[in-house]
């Protein structure tokens, strides 16, 4: 079975601009996300800022728009959420979702899970927004979300907005020039010597690296790497000066994903683009259905 999983950063619910003024880009975006593919299965939200407010009805009208069904939205102790929204004609009914520890992360985070014809433990999906204000906060959210996710076992979809460098120190590097002062400090690497105005920063990708180590996939580098490095493509940023939002599955999918692309149509949908990739859950590996403990 084929997959389309959407990835997208709404901008603050998509409902408003960073100040807070109403701002409806919730058309363009439904947009966006409606013409990644023929059939979208799996969307994979941050900044669902007021999706719950006035009886959810935000979420409804994205349910409708996008002919999708939803998980409960988890708890956000920022109120700027995540949401997950599934295609129950093609993925069924979630089978288990589970928000516990999700108030460890600033923004929050569930994992959702779902039984899926030939695999022998659920595909789970979590869509992840980390703190933009500490990459040392945001280690530790990597890690909340990495363990989470594997609650139902091996087969594990995250993504969304990590707001750091991605974790090869080969990738291109980020656009400094473009960082604010405050992303600057947020995103580079504290100096071990006296500070140094003239000195080159350096990305800060624990974050990335914590969730490698947790043996993870960044789907965007996993088939760059594929094309012996020829299609550059597949790295370029998804904000103003870096690749901070990523797709990410579990080695068991390091064959079943291909496809990734970009969203940036129509312009001025969200400050992010969105992204989009396949999974064929034929090709997942089953060798290892091993169970959490």
């Amino acid at each position: 079975m084929q997959l389309t999983v959407v990835i997208q950063d709404l901008g603050m619910g998509g409902l408003q601009d960073g100040d807070g003024n109403p701002q409806d880009r919730w058309p363009q975006l439904a947009q966006r996300i409606n013409g990644a593919a023929e059939r979208v299965d799996v969307v994979l939200l941050c900044e669902a800022t007021g999706w719950d407010r006035y009886g959810h009805k935000q979420l409804a009208r994205a349910m409708a728009d996008l002919d999708l069904d939803a998980a409960p939205l988890p708890p956000s102790r920022s109120g700027i959420g995540t949401a997950l929204l599934y295609r129950r004609e093609v993925l069924g009914r979630w089978v288990r979702h589970n928000a516990d520890f999700g108030l460890e992360v600033l923004h929050g985070i569930a994992v959702t899970s779902f039984d899926i014809p030939g695999l022998p433990a659920p595909l789970s999906f979590m869509p992840v927004h980390f703190t933009p204000m500490s990459a040392e906060q945001a280690l530790i959210e990597a890690n909340y979300a990495a363990t989470r996710c594997y609650k139902y076992g091996p087969f594990a979809v995250l993504g969304g907005d990590v707001n750091y460098a991605p974790a090869s120190s080969r990738h291109p590097l980020p656009d400094f020039s473009e960082m604010r002062p405050y992303n600057l400090g947020s995103r580079t690497l504290l100096p071990d010597s006296d500070f140094d105005p003239a000195a080159a920063p350096e990305p800060d990708r624990r974050g990335a690296r914590k969730l490698v180590q947790n043996g993870y996939l960044d789907v965007a580098w996993h088939l760059f790497e594929t094309s012996r490095g020829e299609d550059t493509a597949l790295l370029a940023p998804t904000g103003t000066n870096d690749r901070i939002d990523q797709a990410w599955v579990s080695a068991p999918l390091a064959n079943a994903v291909s496809d990734y692309r970009l969203l940036d149509e129509p312009e001025g949908a969200s400050d992010h683009c969105g992204l989009a990739f396949t999974i064929n859950t034929d090709a997942i590996d089953t060798a290892s259905p091993w169970t959490y403990r």
